[in-house]
């Protein structure tokens, strides 16, 4: 089992990562949260990982905190109905503290709010994570840092970028692409990640 890989960010999109380790790269799925603290391409980075087997294929999830990690694997091993493609929007959407506020304070509207998730699952999330989410421990930030992020201006690329994200997280197309529309007047100046956070939001 793999807890975790240490190497060079061979390339990186919101959602996706590609580690080399040693020459052999890594194909990670990751959160929009994990995204904007990886260092840019070429640079060193540390990514806590979970695999996920099915019966015709694996693949490989990471995340820059342990916290992420250990948080994605309850909503997976605890929460029917939440498998892994749901558990990263979710992360995407909101912070492993405001979750587990949400769950704590039983807050089920915040948490229909992520990308896949209704009135009903929501509150299946509450009731089977409530006694749980006390077990996390504080933040364990990994060496991916928000240093590798720099601000660019929002070009076409940057914004069919963050639309597909969106699209990959649960979205229909014309909503997504309304929403990435949206955040790049309010914030000329975003990157890809950043557009996607706030069309989020």
């Amino acid at each position: 089992m793999i807890a975790y890989l240490q190497g060079k960010v061979a390339d990186a999109t919101p959602l996706t990562a590609i580690i080399d380790v040693n020459g052999i790269g890594y194909a990670l799925t990751i959160p929009v949260t994990t995204a904007e603290k990886l260092p840019p391409v070429g640079q060193q980075t540390k990514i806590w990982t979970v695999a996920v087997y099915r019966e015709d294929s694996a693949s490989l999830y990471g995340f820059a905190t342990i916290d992420e990690r250990d948080f994605f694997r309850l909503l997976v091993e605890k929460v029917s109905g939440i498998g892994p493609k749901i558990a990263i929007s979710i992360l995407s959407k909101l912070s492993v503290a405001m979750l587990q506020q949400a769950i704590a304070s039983g807050d089920v509207g915040l948490l229909a709010k992520c990308p896949g998730i209704g009135k009903k699952t929501a509150e299946r999330l509450v009731v089977e994570l409530k006694d749980k989410v006390g077990a996390l421990g504080g933040s364990n930030i990994a060496n991916a840092d928000n240093t590798g992020v720099s601000p660019s201006s929002v070009a076409p690329l940057s914004i069919q970028d963050a639309v597909a994200a969106l699209v990959a997280l649960g979205y229909k197309l014309p909503d997504a692409d309304k929403s990435v529309r949206k955040a790049a007047q309010t914030r000329p100046d975003a990157t890809t990640e950043e557009l996607i956070r706030a069309a989020l939001n």
